[in-house]
């Protein structure tokens, strides 16, 4: 059974910075594509970042470039992104994701196995 458990969300001051963790069981996180996702209240889920399986290509959605860094520890089976000069507008539950091929797909539909998602606030 594939289980996603996310960590490190919290409430921020805007400027500041923020890591989550996305701890994998039962499955291997460095074989499949991961990814992060976000959803803020009435808004569509949307890509944060999303990394490939079996090397370490990574993209970003293009509100985040520069600021956000997508990032994987093979040995702890744990992805991670690291937030840094954060934003009101990054306010979101996050979700980390695995998909069931080694290809990062930007669309949230791209991932069979999703976690329970935290809460990130950002306070101007």
């Amino acid at each position: 059974q594939v289980q996603l458990v996310e960590s490190g969300g919290g409430l921020v001051q805007a400027g500041g910075s923020l890591r989550l963790s996305c701890a994998a069981s039962g499955r291997t996180v460095s074989s499949y594509a991961m990814g992060w996702f976000r959803q803020a209240p009435g808004m569509e889920r949307e890509r944060v970042a999303v990394i490939r399986g079996s090397g370490r290509s990574t993209s970003y959605a293009d509100s985040v470039k520069g600021r956000f860094t997508i990032s994987r520890d093979d040995a702890k089976n744990t992805m991670y992104l690291q937030m840094n000069s954060l934003r009101p507008e990054d306010t979101a539950v996050y979700y980390c994701a695995s998909a069931t091929v080694y290809l990062a797909s930007p669309q949230a539909s791209g991932y069979k196995y999703w976690g329970q998602g935290t809460q990130v606030t950002v306070s101007s």
